[in-house]
């Protein structure tokens, strides 16, 4: 099997070129160029375009100061991550209208974003507020800071984090509630209870092959998440 193979035949019905080769069936089509791809969503509306800024616009500082989680998205040389960051609304400063600060806090120690980010500054952001159906995307650049009076300036129940971002701004715009109401994200309704899922410590169990008590891990976990929660 040849990976990657492009074959190319010509579809009439989206007017376009190559299909994707044999790792997958011939009834699979595979965009493979922007002309293509621009043929077949067609032109971007102007709305789409206009709300796109360089900077923090006033406008879009409320969902900033409103949002208690945000998706981080990083490159590096072992591939693309995203990473979920928490905290009450407002935990993630605005600087300036260029620049935005972001704790970080205690988690596994992976600390796979900021590996990458030491290789590839570039980062994105995705804002949620609960309750709200659009969100809020910035991209940027970002540094890892470990100024002491900066680290200061983040620290919740005497905890310092280890390190703040500070990100430079370069895109901002909104994102349409589409997704969200697709979702029924914020609808109680659609929520599972913890039972519903695999407990991590399953999880856990099954891939270690009972190298690792999943019971005990799942017994420790609430008292370990509290503890160490900053």
């Amino acid at each position: 099997m040849i990976i990657g193979k492009v074959l190319c035949r010509r579809r009439a019905k989206h007017n376009f070129d190559q299909i994707c080769g044999d790792n997958m069936s011939d009834e699979q089509d595979c965009i493979t160029t922007l002309a293509a791809l621009e043929q077949l969503y067609g032109e971007v509306a102007t709305p789409s375009l206009m709300k796109v800024t360089d900077h923090i616009h006033p406008a879009y500082r409320p969902f900033i100061d409103s949002s208690p989680f945000v998706a981080l998205a990083t490159s590096g040389p072992s591939g693309l991550d995203v990473s979920p960051r928490g905290d009450p609304a407002g935990f993630l400063h605005i600087e300036n209208e260029k620049t935005l600060l972001l704790p970080d806090r205690r988690g596994n120690n992976r600390i796979d974003s900021l590996r990458n980010i030491v290789s590839d500054p570039r980062v994105a952001l995705l804002f949620l507020i609960p309750g709200i159906g659009e969100t809020l995307r910035v991209n940027g650049v970002a540094e890892i800071s470990i100024n002491p009076e900066l680290l200061e300036r983040f620290a919740v129940e005497g905890n310092r984090p280890r390190s703040v971002l500070r990100i430079t701004v370069n895109s901002v715009f909104f994102q349409c509630s589409r997704a969200i109401i697709r979702a029924r994200l914020w609808d109680p309704a659609t929520q599972l209870e913890r039972a519903q899922l695999p407990s991590t410590g399953s999880i856990l169990k099954a891939l270690s092959q009972s190298a690792i008590d999943g019971e005990a891990y799942d017994r420790a976990l609430p008292g370990r998440i509290k503890d160490t929660l900053y």
